[in-house]
Protein backbone atom coordinates (compact mmCIF):
# COMPACT_ATOMS: atom_id res chain seq x y z
CA UNK A 1 0.00 0.00 0.00
CA UNK A 2 2.87 2.39 0.72
CA UNK A 3 3.56 2.70 -3.04
CA UNK A 4 0.12 4.34 -3.40
CA UNK A 5 1.13 7.18 -1.05
CA UNK A 6 1.48 10.42 -3.08
CA UNK A 7 3.39 13.11 -1.12
CA UNK A 8 1.82 16.55 -0.88
CA UNK A 9 3.83 19.78 -0.87
CA UNK A 10 2.46 23.29 -0.35
CA UNK A 11 3.84 26.38 -2.08
CA UNK A 12 4.98 29.07 0.30
CA UNK A 13 3.88 32.70 -0.29
CA UNK A 14 5.69 34.48 -3.12
CA UNK A 15 6.82 37.25 -0.77
CA UNK A 16 8.15 35.11 2.08
CA UNK A 17 11.55 36.67 1.32
CA UNK A 18 11.29 40.44 0.80
CA UNK A 19 12.74 42.31 -2.16
CA UNK A 20 15.51 43.60 0.13
CA UNK A 21 16.44 39.99 0.97
CA UNK A 22 14.91 39.65 4.44
CA UNK A 23 12.81 36.81 5.83
CA UNK A 24 9.38 38.34 6.40
CA UNK A 25 7.61 37.68 9.73
CA UNK A 26 9.51 34.51 10.64
CA UNK A 27 7.43 33.81 13.77
CA UNK A 28 4.16 33.98 11.83
CA UNK A 29 5.62 31.80 9.10
CA UNK A 30 6.80 29.20 11.59
CA UNK A 31 3.29 29.05 13.05
CA UNK A 32 1.84 28.52 9.57
CA UNK A 33 4.39 25.82 8.80
CA UNK A 34 3.45 24.08 12.05
CA UNK A 35 -0.16 24.12 10.84
CA UNK A 36 0.92 22.46 7.59
CA UNK A 37 2.84 19.87 9.59
CA UNK A 38 -0.32 19.18 11.61
CA UNK A 39 -2.12 18.45 8.34
CA UNK A 40 0.56 15.78 7.62
CA UNK A 41 1.82 17.49 4.47
CA UNK A 42 5.19 16.22 3.33
CA UNK A 43 6.91 19.47 2.51
CA UNK A 44 6.83 22.93 0.99
CA UNK A 45 7.84 24.47 -2.31
CA UNK A 46 9.72 27.75 -2.49
CA UNK A 47 10.84 30.22 -5.16
CA UNK A 48 14.52 31.05 -4.81
CA UNK A 49 14.56 34.37 -6.62
CA UNK A 50 17.54 35.24 -8.82
CA UNK A 51 16.44 38.87 -8.65
CA UNK A 52 16.87 38.86 -4.86
CA UNK A 53 19.99 36.75 -4.35
CA UNK A 54 22.20 38.16 -7.15
CA UNK A 55 20.72 41.65 -7.34
CA UNK A 56 23.72 43.61 -6.07
CA UNK A 57 26.08 42.64 -8.88
CA UNK A 58 27.36 39.75 -10.98
CA UNK A 59 28.26 36.74 -8.83
CA UNK A 60 27.55 38.71 -5.65
CA UNK A 61 25.24 36.19 -4.02
CA UNK A 62 23.49 36.67 -0.68
CA UNK A 63 21.81 33.52 0.61
CA UNK A 64 21.41 34.54 4.27
CA UNK A 65 17.62 35.00 4.28
CA UNK A 66 17.10 31.72 2.45
CA UNK A 67 19.37 29.89 4.88
CA UNK A 68 17.29 31.27 7.75
CA UNK A 69 14.11 30.05 6.06
CA UNK A 70 15.55 26.62 5.21
CA UNK A 71 16.53 26.19 8.86
CA UNK A 72 12.94 26.82 9.99
CA UNK A 73 11.63 24.29 7.47
CA UNK A 74 14.20 21.76 8.64
CA UNK A 75 13.40 22.31 12.32
CA UNK A 76 9.69 21.79 11.67
CA UNK A 77 10.34 18.46 9.96
CA UNK A 78 9.19 19.24 6.42
CA UNK A 79 10.93 18.53 3.12
CA UNK A 80 11.63 21.18 0.48
CA UNK A 81 11.22 21.63 -3.26
CA UNK A 82 13.42 24.56 -4.35
CA UNK A 83 12.70 26.50 -7.55
CA UNK A 84 15.58 28.21 -9.32
CA UNK A 85 13.46 31.23 -10.23
CA UNK A 86 15.22 33.04 -13.08
CA UNK A 87 12.09 35.03 -13.92
CA UNK A 88 10.31 38.11 -12.66
CA UNK A 89 7.52 37.88 -10.11
CA UNK A 90 4.74 40.19 -11.27
CA UNK A 91 2.52 40.02 -14.31
CA UNK A 92 1.11 36.52 -13.92
CA UNK A 93 -2.04 35.22 -12.23
CA UNK A 94 -1.66 35.34 -8.45
CA UNK A 95 1.49 37.48 -8.38
CA UNK A 96 1.17 39.66 -5.27
CA UNK A 97 4.65 41.18 -5.25
CA UNK A 98 7.05 42.66 -7.80
CA UNK A 99 10.47 40.99 -7.91
CA UNK A 100 12.32 41.85 -11.12
CA UNK A 101 15.33 39.99 -12.45
CA UNK A 102 18.65 41.42 -11.18
CA UNK A 103 19.12 45.15 -11.60
CA UNK A 104 22.51 44.84 -13.28
CA UNK A 105 21.01 42.48 -15.90
CA UNK A 106 18.18 44.91 -16.62
CA UNK A 107 20.72 47.70 -17.05
CA UNK A 108 22.27 45.79 -19.95
CA UNK A 109 18.92 46.02 -21.73
CA UNK A 110 19.30 49.80 -21.90
CA UNK A 111 21.90 49.32 -24.63
CA UNK A 112 20.56 45.99 -25.91
CA UNK A 113 16.77 45.66 -25.40
CA UNK A 114 16.78 42.51 -27.54
CA UNK A 115 17.85 40.46 -24.55
CA UNK A 116 14.12 40.28 -23.75
CA UNK A 117 11.33 38.40 -25.53
CA UNK A 118 9.62 40.63 -28.08
CA UNK A 119 6.28 40.44 -29.91
CA UNK A 120 5.77 41.27 -33.58
CA UNK A 121 4.96 44.89 -32.73
CA UNK A 122 8.31 45.27 -31.00
CA UNK A 123 6.94 45.31 -27.44
CA UNK A 124 9.47 43.86 -24.98
CA UNK A 125 8.65 41.57 -22.08
CA UNK A 126 10.99 41.91 -19.10
CA UNK A 127 9.73 38.83 -17.24
CA UNK A 128 12.75 36.79 -18.27
CA UNK A 129 15.59 36.72 -20.76
CA UNK A 130 14.91 35.56 -24.30
CA UNK A 131 16.18 32.10 -25.14
CA UNK A 132 17.74 33.85 -28.14
CA UNK A 133 20.56 35.02 -25.84
CA UNK A 134 21.14 31.65 -24.15
CA UNK A 135 24.61 31.41 -25.67
CA UNK A 136 25.40 35.09 -26.23
CA UNK A 137 28.18 36.49 -23.94
CA UNK A 138 26.32 39.75 -23.37
CA UNK A 139 26.33 39.82 -19.57
CA UNK A 140 29.75 41.18 -18.68
CA UNK A 141 31.33 38.30 -20.55
CA UNK A 142 28.92 35.56 -19.49
CA UNK A 143 26.07 33.97 -21.43
CA UNK A 144 22.59 33.49 -19.97
CA UNK A 145 23.22 29.80 -19.43
CA UNK A 146 26.53 30.52 -17.70
CA UNK A 147 24.78 32.97 -15.36
CA UNK A 148 22.17 30.35 -14.49
CA UNK A 149 24.89 27.71 -13.99
CA UNK A 150 26.89 29.95 -11.67
CA UNK A 151 23.77 30.79 -9.65
CA UNK A 152 22.92 27.11 -9.20
CA UNK A 153 26.55 26.32 -8.32
CA UNK A 154 26.51 28.99 -5.63
CA UNK A 155 23.19 27.62 -4.34
CA UNK A 156 24.65 24.13 -4.06
CA UNK A 157 27.76 25.35 -2.25
CA UNK A 158 25.81 27.59 0.13
CA UNK A 159 23.12 25.02 0.90
CA UNK A 160 25.35 21.94 0.96
CA UNK A 161 24.52 21.13 4.60
CA UNK A 162 20.77 21.20 3.87
CA UNK A 163 21.24 19.07 0.75
CA UNK A 164 23.38 16.53 2.60
CA UNK A 165 20.79 16.36 5.39
CA UNK A 166 18.10 15.39 2.86
CA UNK A 167 16.01 18.52 3.38
CA UNK A 168 15.86 19.37 -0.34
CA UNK A 169 14.11 16.69 -2.39
CA UNK A 170 14.08 18.29 -5.82
CA UNK A 171 15.40 21.29 -7.70
CA UNK A 172 12.88 22.72 -10.15
CA UNK A 173 14.83 24.66 -12.76
CA UNK A 174 13.15 27.80 -14.07
CA UNK A 175 12.93 27.72 -17.85
CA UNK A 176 10.79 30.74 -18.71
CA UNK A 177 8.04 33.08 -17.48
CA UNK A 178 6.47 31.98 -14.19
CA UNK A 179 9.29 29.43 -14.07
CA UNK A 180 7.58 27.46 -16.81
CA UNK A 181 9.07 25.98 -19.97
CA UNK A 182 7.25 28.24 -22.41
CA UNK A 183 7.31 31.58 -24.18
CA UNK A 184 5.58 34.55 -22.44
CA UNK A 185 2.77 34.39 -24.96
CA UNK A 186 -0.13 35.61 -22.80
CA UNK A 187 1.18 38.58 -20.77
CA UNK A 188 -1.44 40.27 -18.63
CA UNK A 189 0.85 43.29 -18.40
CA UNK A 190 0.35 43.81 -22.14
CA UNK A 191 -3.42 43.44 -22.04
CA UNK A 192 -3.97 39.71 -22.53
CA UNK A 193 -7.27 38.42 -21.11
CA UNK A 194 -8.44 34.79 -20.88
CA UNK A 195 -9.17 33.07 -23.28
CA UNK A 196 -7.16 35.06 -25.82
CA UNK A 197 -4.91 33.07 -28.16
CA UNK A 198 -1.81 34.99 -27.09
CA UNK A 199 1.03 35.88 -29.42
CA UNK A 200 4.34 34.52 -30.70
CA UNK A 201 7.38 35.94 -28.89
CA UNK A 202 10.32 35.54 -31.28
CA UNK A 203 10.99 39.01 -32.64
CA UNK A 204 14.12 40.02 -30.73
CA UNK A 205 17.02 40.37 -33.14
CA UNK A 206 18.73 37.20 -31.92
CA UNK A 207 15.76 34.93 -32.60
CA UNK A 208 15.04 36.70 -35.87
CA UNK A 209 18.63 36.07 -36.99
CA UNK A 210 18.31 32.43 -35.97
CA UNK A 211 15.08 32.01 -37.93
CA UNK A 212 16.53 33.72 -41.01
CA UNK A 213 19.51 31.38 -40.93
CA UNK A 214 17.19 28.39 -40.56
CA UNK A 215 14.96 29.27 -43.53
CA UNK A 216 18.00 30.04 -45.68
CA UNK A 217 19.47 26.64 -44.83
CA UNK A 218 16.12 25.06 -45.70
CA UNK A 219 16.17 26.73 -49.13
CA UNK A 220 13.38 29.21 -48.39
CA UNK A 221 15.03 32.54 -47.59
CA UNK A 222 11.77 34.27 -48.60
CA UNK A 223 9.87 32.84 -45.61
CA UNK A 224 9.20 35.35 -42.84
CA UNK A 225 8.05 35.14 -39.25
CA UNK A 226 4.28 35.40 -38.67
CA UNK A 227 3.05 38.96 -38.26
CA UNK A 228 -0.43 40.46 -38.26
CA UNK A 229 -1.76 37.22 -39.74
CA UNK A 230 -1.30 35.59 -36.30
CA UNK A 231 -3.65 38.13 -34.74
CA UNK A 232 -3.63 39.99 -31.44
CA UNK A 233 -3.39 38.64 -27.89
CA UNK A 234 -7.17 38.53 -27.34
CA UNK A 235 -8.25 37.26 -30.75
CA UNK A 236 -9.97 33.95 -31.39
CA UNK A 237 -8.33 31.43 -33.73
CA UNK A 238 -10.96 31.82 -36.46
CA UNK A 239 -10.43 35.59 -36.60
CA UNK A 240 -6.83 35.12 -37.78
CA UNK A 241 -5.29 33.96 -41.04
CA UNK A 242 -2.69 31.88 -39.25
CA UNK A 243 -4.95 29.81 -36.95
CA UNK A 244 -8.28 29.59 -38.81
CA UNK A 245 -9.64 26.34 -40.21
CA UNK A 246 -7.53 26.62 -43.37
CA UNK A 247 -4.81 28.69 -41.74
CA UNK A 248 -1.12 29.17 -42.36
CA UNK A 249 -0.30 26.72 -39.57
CA UNK A 250 -1.31 23.90 -41.96
CA UNK A 251 1.04 24.99 -44.76
CA UNK A 252 4.65 23.95 -45.33
CA UNK A 253 5.76 27.43 -44.27
CA UNK A 254 3.62 27.33 -41.12
CA UNK A 255 4.81 23.86 -40.14
CA UNK A 256 8.43 24.91 -40.59
CA UNK A 257 7.97 27.93 -38.33
CA UNK A 258 6.13 26.01 -35.62
CA UNK A 259 8.75 23.26 -35.64
CA UNK A 260 11.54 25.82 -35.33
CA UNK A 261 9.70 27.75 -32.59
CA UNK A 262 8.98 24.67 -30.47
CA UNK A 263 12.40 23.10 -31.09
CA UNK A 264 14.12 26.24 -29.81
CA UNK A 265 12.21 25.82 -26.54
CA UNK A 266 13.22 22.16 -26.20
CA UNK A 267 16.88 22.93 -26.92
CA UNK A 268 16.76 25.84 -24.42
CA UNK A 269 15.47 23.57 -21.66
CA UNK A 270 17.87 20.77 -22.57
CA UNK A 271 20.92 23.02 -22.31
CA UNK A 272 19.96 24.52 -18.96
CA UNK A 273 19.05 21.14 -17.46
CA UNK A 274 22.37 19.73 -18.64
CA UNK A 275 24.16 22.47 -16.68
CA UNK A 276 21.92 21.85 -13.65
CA UNK A 277 22.73 18.15 -13.80
CA UNK A 278 26.46 18.88 -13.69
CA UNK A 279 26.02 21.31 -10.80
CA UNK A 280 24.05 18.87 -8.63
CA UNK A 281 25.90 15.73 -9.73
CA UNK A 282 26.11 13.29 -6.84
CA UNK A 283 23.51 15.11 -4.72
CA UNK A 284 20.49 13.17 -3.47
CA UNK A 285 18.02 15.40 -5.27
CA UNK A 286 15.98 15.17 -8.45
CA UNK A 287 15.72 17.80 -11.15
CA UNK A 288 12.29 18.98 -12.27
CA UNK A 289 10.87 21.19 -15.03
CA UNK A 290 7.41 22.75 -15.11
CA UNK A 291 5.23 22.83 -18.24
CA UNK A 292 2.19 25.11 -18.28
CA UNK A 293 -1.36 23.79 -18.65
CA UNK A 294 -2.54 25.81 -21.66
CA UNK A 295 -5.99 24.29 -21.75
CA UNK A 296 -7.92 26.96 -23.68
CA UNK A 297 -8.50 26.35 -27.40
CA UNK A 298 -7.51 22.71 -26.86
CA UNK A 299 -10.64 21.69 -28.76
CA UNK A 300 -9.97 24.04 -31.66
CA UNK A 301 -8.10 22.29 -34.50
CA UNK A 302 -5.22 24.78 -34.27
CA UNK A 303 -4.65 24.57 -30.48
CA UNK A 304 -3.74 28.25 -30.95
CA UNK A 305 -2.88 29.15 -27.34
CA UNK A 306 -0.60 26.13 -27.04
CA UNK A 307 1.17 27.00 -30.31
CA UNK A 308 1.94 30.58 -29.26
CA UNK A 309 3.31 29.24 -25.95
CA UNK A 310 5.71 26.94 -27.80
CA UNK A 311 3.82 23.65 -27.51
CA UNK A 312 3.37 22.37 -31.07
CA UNK A 313 0.45 20.15 -30.18
CA UNK A 314 -2.27 19.16 -32.68
CA UNK A 315 -4.66 16.25 -33.07
CA UNK A 316 -2.13 14.55 -35.35
CA UNK A 317 1.01 15.74 -33.53
CA UNK A 318 1.89 15.21 -29.87
CA UNK A 319 3.57 18.36 -28.59
CA UNK A 320 4.35 17.07 -25.10
CA UNK A 321 5.97 13.68 -25.51
CA UNK A 322 9.05 15.24 -27.21
CA UNK A 323 9.46 17.38 -24.07
CA UNK A 324 9.20 14.24 -21.93
CA UNK A 325 11.81 12.50 -24.11
CA UNK A 326 14.21 15.41 -23.65
CA UNK A 327 13.62 15.36 -19.87
CA UNK A 328 14.29 11.63 -19.78
CA UNK A 329 17.99 12.10 -20.50
CA UNK A 330 18.31 14.22 -17.35
CA UNK A 331 16.19 11.86 -15.18
CA UNK A 332 14.05 14.95 -14.60
CA UNK A 333 10.52 15.15 -13.24
CA UNK A 334 7.84 16.46 -15.63
CA UNK A 335 5.77 18.87 -13.52
CA UNK A 336 2.39 19.85 -15.01
CA UNK A 337 -0.32 22.26 -13.92
CA UNK A 338 -4.14 22.64 -14.04
CA UNK A 339 -4.85 19.18 -12.57
CA UNK A 340 -7.73 20.52 -10.48
CA UNK A 341 -9.77 21.71 -13.46
CA UNK A 342 -12.80 20.13 -15.12
CA UNK A 343 -14.03 20.88 -18.62
CA UNK A 344 -17.47 21.76 -17.29
CA UNK A 345 -16.02 24.66 -15.28
CA UNK A 346 -14.75 26.45 -18.38
CA UNK A 347 -16.75 28.83 -20.60
CA UNK A 348 -17.92 27.17 -23.80
CA UNK A 349 -16.38 29.90 -25.96
CA UNK A 350 -12.85 28.95 -24.78
CA UNK A 351 -13.07 25.43 -26.31
CA UNK A 352 -11.11 24.38 -23.26
CA UNK A 353 -10.08 20.83 -22.42
CA UNK A 354 -8.10 20.67 -19.17
CA UNK A 355 -9.13 17.08 -18.45
CA UNK A 356 -8.05 15.78 -21.84
CA UNK A 357 -4.89 17.88 -21.76
CA UNK A 358 -3.84 16.52 -18.37
CA UNK A 359 -4.55 12.98 -19.54
CA UNK A 360 -2.46 13.51 -22.69
CA UNK A 361 0.49 15.11 -20.89
CA UNK A 362 0.70 12.65 -18.00
CA UNK A 363 0.48 9.78 -20.47
CA UNK A 364 3.31 11.31 -22.50
CA UNK A 365 5.54 11.40 -19.44
CA UNK A 366 4.74 7.86 -18.37
CA UNK A 367 5.30 6.52 -21.89
CA UNK A 368 8.79 8.02 -21.84
CA UNK A 369 9.47 6.32 -18.52
CA UNK A 370 9.87 9.47 -16.42
CA UNK A 371 8.35 10.68 -13.18
CA UNK A 372 5.42 13.07 -13.45
CA UNK A 373 4.33 15.58 -10.81
CA UNK A 374 1.42 18.01 -10.69
CA UNK A 375 0.24 21.37 -9.40
CA UNK A 376 -3.11 23.10 -9.29
CA UNK A 377 -3.25 26.28 -11.39
CA UNK A 378 -5.66 28.20 -9.14
CA UNK A 379 -6.26 28.27 -5.40
CA UNK A 380 -9.23 26.00 -4.77
CA UNK A 381 -10.71 24.80 -1.48
CA UNK A 382 -13.64 22.66 -2.68
CA UNK A 383 -14.28 18.93 -2.96
CA UNK A 384 -14.71 19.08 -6.74
CA UNK A 385 -11.16 20.36 -7.19
CA UNK A 386 -9.65 17.99 -4.64
CA UNK A 387 -11.39 14.98 -6.18
CA UNK A 388 -10.18 15.95 -9.64
CA UNK A 389 -6.62 16.13 -8.34
CA UNK A 390 -7.03 12.75 -6.63
CA UNK A 391 -8.29 11.20 -9.86
CA UNK A 392 -5.32 12.52 -11.82
CA UNK A 393 -2.88 11.52 -9.09
CA UNK A 394 -3.89 7.84 -9.38
CA UNK A 395 -5.90 7.60 -12.63
CA UNK A 396 -6.85 3.97 -12.07
CA UNK A 397 -7.18 4.13 -8.33
CA UNK A 398 -5.38 2.54 -5.40
CA UNK A 399 -3.90 -0.94 -5.63
CA UNK A 400 -4.19 -2.49 -2.17
CA UNK A 401 -1.71 -5.26 -2.98
CA UNK A 402 1.09 -3.26 -4.60
CA UNK A 403 2.02 -0.18 -6.60
CA UNK A 404 -0.87 1.44 -8.51
CA UNK A 405 -0.95 0.97 -12.27
CA UNK A 406 -0.35 4.70 -12.72
CA UNK A 407 0.49 7.46 -10.26
CA UNK A 408 2.18 10.82 -10.08
CA UNK A 409 5.40 11.27 -8.11
CA UNK A 410 4.14 14.18 -6.00
CA UNK A 411 1.52 16.91 -5.80
CA UNK A 412 2.26 20.55 -4.99
CA UNK A 413 -0.68 22.58 -3.75
CA UNK A 414 -0.98 26.29 -4.56
CA UNK A 415 -0.64 27.95 -2.02
CA UNK A 416 -0.17 28.63 1.73
CA UNK A 417 -2.42 31.54 2.68
CA UNK A 418 -4.82 32.79 5.31
CA UNK A 419 -7.67 31.46 3.15
CA UNK A 420 -6.24 27.94 3.18
CA UNK A 421 -5.83 28.04 6.96
CA UNK A 422 -9.42 29.22 7.51
CA UNK A 423 -11.08 26.53 9.64
CA UNK A 424 -13.52 25.02 7.14
CA UNK A 425 -11.04 25.18 4.26
CA UNK A 426 -8.26 23.64 6.31
CA UNK A 427 -10.46 20.83 7.58
CA UNK A 428 -11.24 19.76 4.02
CA UNK A 429 -7.60 20.20 2.99
CA UNK A 430 -6.52 17.80 5.75
CA UNK A 431 -8.90 15.19 4.37
CA UNK A 432 -7.47 15.79 0.89
CA UNK A 433 -3.93 15.19 2.16
CA UNK A 434 -5.05 11.98 3.88
CA UNK A 435 -6.62 10.74 0.64
CA UNK A 436 -3.50 11.63 -1.37
CA UNK A 437 -1.67 9.48 1.17
CA UNK A 438 -4.08 6.62 0.32
CA UNK A 439 -5.50 6.80 3.86
CA UNK A 440 -2.11 5.83 5.28
CA UNK A 441 -0.32 7.48 8.16
CA UNK A 442 2.37 10.03 7.36
CA UNK A 443 5.48 8.40 5.82
CA UNK A 444 8.64 10.49 6.29
CA UNK A 445 10.51 8.89 3.37
CA UNK A 446 7.66 7.89 1.09
CA UNK A 447 9.82 8.00 -2.06
CA UNK A 448 11.56 4.83 -0.89
CA UNK A 449 8.39 2.86 -1.62
CA UNK A 450 7.99 4.16 -5.18
CA UNK A 451 10.97 6.00 -6.69
CA UNK A 452 13.90 6.32 -4.27
CA UNK A 453 15.95 9.49 -4.55
CA UNK A 454 19.45 8.34 -5.50
CA UNK A 455 22.63 10.40 -5.91
CA UNK A 456 22.22 12.31 -9.17
CA UNK A 457 23.85 10.51 -12.11
CA UNK A 458 25.28 12.30 -15.11
CA UNK A 459 22.74 13.06 -17.84
CA UNK A 460 22.65 10.59 -20.69
CA UNK A 461 24.13 11.66 -24.06
CA UNK A 462 22.32 14.41 -25.94
CA UNK A 463 19.38 13.08 -27.94
CA UNK A 464 19.42 14.28 -31.57
CA UNK A 465 16.48 16.58 -32.29
CA UNK A 466 15.25 14.24 -35.05
CA UNK A 467 15.03 11.43 -32.50
CA UNK A 468 13.20 13.70 -30.07
CA UNK A 469 10.70 14.60 -32.80
CA UNK A 470 9.93 10.92 -33.42
CA UNK A 471 7.91 11.25 -30.21
CA UNK A 472 5.45 13.57 -31.96
CA UNK A 473 3.56 10.56 -33.37
CA UNK A 474 0.32 10.58 -31.37
CA UNK A 475 -0.92 7.62 -29.34
CA UNK A 476 -4.10 7.19 -27.37
CA UNK A 477 -3.56 8.32 -23.77
CA UNK A 478 -3.79 5.85 -20.93
CA UNK A 479 -7.40 5.37 -19.76
CA UNK A 480 -8.37 7.38 -16.69
CA UNK A 481 -11.24 6.49 -14.37
CA UNK A 482 -14.15 8.92 -14.48
CA UNK A 483 -13.89 9.63 -10.74
CA UNK A 484 -11.40 8.98 -7.95
CA UNK A 485 -11.86 5.91 -5.77
CA UNK A 486 -10.78 7.94 -2.72
CA UNK A 487 -12.95 11.08 -2.71
CA UNK A 488 -12.85 13.69 0.03
CA UNK A 489 -16.08 14.37 1.90
CA UNK A 490 -18.97 15.09 -0.42
CA UNK A 491 -17.85 12.69 -3.16
CA UNK A 492 -17.28 13.83 -6.72
CA UNK A 493 -20.12 16.30 -6.68
CA UNK A 494 -19.46 18.22 -3.49
CA UNK A 495 -22.42 17.34 -1.28
CA UNK A 496 -22.68 20.34 1.02
CA UNK A 497 -23.31 24.07 0.91
CA UNK A 498 -19.69 24.97 1.71
CA UNK A 499 -18.40 22.87 -1.17
CA UNK A 500 -21.01 24.26 -3.57
CA UNK A 501 -20.08 27.87 -2.76
CA UNK A 502 -16.36 27.34 -3.29
CA UNK A 503 -16.96 25.28 -6.40
CA UNK A 504 -18.90 28.21 -7.85
CA UNK A 505 -16.11 30.63 -6.92
CA UNK A 506 -13.62 28.32 -8.62
CA UNK A 507 -15.70 28.33 -11.77
CA UNK A 508 -15.88 32.12 -11.78
CA UNK A 509 -12.09 32.37 -11.39
CA UNK A 510 -11.55 29.86 -14.17
CA UNK A 511 -13.42 32.07 -16.59
CA UNK A 512 -10.80 34.77 -16.19
CA UNK A 513 -7.59 32.92 -15.36
CA UNK A 514 -5.77 29.79 -16.43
Amino acid sequence: MEANYVPVYVMLPLDVISTDNQLEKPDKLRTQIKSLKSAKVDGVMLDVWWGIVENEGPQMYNWSAYRQLFQIIREEGLALQAIMSFHQCGGNVGDVIYIPIPKWVREISESDPDIFYTNYKGVRNEECLSLGVDNQPLFLGRTTIQMYRDYMKSFRESMEDFIDAGLIKDIEVGLGPAGEMRYPSYPETQGWVYPGIGGFQCYDKYLQEDFNAAVTKAGHPEWELPGEDAGEYNDTPESTKFFNSNGTYLTEKGKFFLTWYSNKLIIHADQILDEANQVFLGCRVKLAAKVAGIHWWYFHPSHAAELTSGYYNLTDRDGYRPIARMLSRHYAIFNFTCVEMRDSEQPEKAKSGPEELVQQVLSAGWREGILVACENALSRYDANAYNQILKNARPNGVNKSGPPKLRIFSMTYLRLSADLLQENNFSLFKIFVKKMHADLDYLPNSDEYFAPIEPMARSKPEIPIDEILEATTPEEPYPFDSETDMPVGGGGGGGNLFTAIFSSLGKIKSIFFK
